[in-house]
């Protein structure tokens, strides 16, 4: 069956305190993206803020948003306006003392298609996700939108192979993975931006889809002056084969576009039957956090 073509594209931008700044600013690159011929786009991880999980402040739980609130009324409004579905990271207040790292997706009618809540919740130093998110409950989630069928994990999730594995079973075609990685403060000298890009299109490899990796870019620094993060950018798109298609710079704001053609997935599975061999009858023990003889 012909799947045809789709223009995906993904906003690569820093982030001010000033939060409706940041908002604004996702809004004219979405607009930009849109204009440049991109049907499907995604914003980065948290892009309303700059990433404050670098520090202990409860304070930051008022960041927290409902559905609807400021965040998500605004990118539904311009999914509708522009006719282009729009996948929003946001932090999400569920109710008090449950806050979720996730992302909505609004189909080009504004519909809202559902939501996706960060699985796999970090803990580093000044990575301190464990004190501000809750471990999502959602199922991975594959949406059906005006323009493509895809999944979306969020950060660390896009470390592990087997929720990549799992949407390409639900059918996606392809996957963003809304970012916000940089330095790791612990080990100053460690670029880690090569081993993102390898990591993450290696599961567009092993499950034959298209990888949509969108981060953030510029030096924030922790609001207590104890330390800063550097993000390193680098969103990039990769074909089933994992080549990439496209790359973003390391410090520049920009939106990333690809044309993505689907029937290249079946080709590509047709060839590299990684899903036709999978023994899925022999892989129990991967349920246990460690195994031992």
């Amino acid at each position: 069956m012909n799947k045809g073509k789709v223009t995906i594209g993904m906003t690569q931008h820093a982030c001010v305190p000033d939060r409706d700044a940041n908002r604004k600013k996702a809004a004219d690159l979405i607009r930009e993206a849109a204009a440049k011929g991109a049907k499907v786009i995604c914003t980065q991880e948290l892009f309303a803020g700059q990433y404050f999980c670098q520090i202990i402040d409860y304070t930051k739980y008022d960041w927290a948003e409902p559905i609807p609130g400021p965040t998500t009324n605004m990118m539904q409004a311009l999914a509708k306006e522009l006719d282009v579905v729009i996948v929003c990271c946001f932090y999400e207040y569920a109710m008090d003392g449950v806050y979720y790292n996730s992302a909505v997706v609004f189909d080009a009618d504004g519909t809202n298609l559902g939501v996706y809540r960060k699985h796999h919740i970090p803990e580093g130093p000044q990575y301190l996700e464990k004190y501000y998110f809750t471990p999502g409950d959602s199922e991975y989630k594959v949406f059906k939108s005006k323009y493509g069928t895809f999944g979306v994990l969020i950060c660390w999730d896009e470390w592990f192979p087997e929720p990549s594995r799992i949407l390409a079973l639900k059918g996606a075609d392809f996957v963003f993975y809304p970012s916000a990685i940089g330095s790791e403060p612990d080990n100053p000298d460690l670029d880690t931006s090569q081993t993102w890009v390898d990591g993450v299109k290696a599961h567009g490899i092993h499950n034959n889809f298209y990888i949509c990796a969108v981060n953030r870019v510029g030096r924030e620094d922790a609001v207590d002056g104890s330390g800063f993060m550097d993000f390193y950018g680098r969103s990039f798109v990769s074909d089933p084969w994992g080549n990439v298609m496209t790359e973003g710079s390391r410090d520049k704001e920009e939106v990333i576009i690809a044309e993505l053609d689907l029937d290249e997935i079946k080709r590509a599975r047709d060839i590299l039957q990684f899903h036709r061999d999978r023994r899925v009858d022999s892989y129990q023990e991967i349920l246990k956090l460690s195994i031992s003889e």
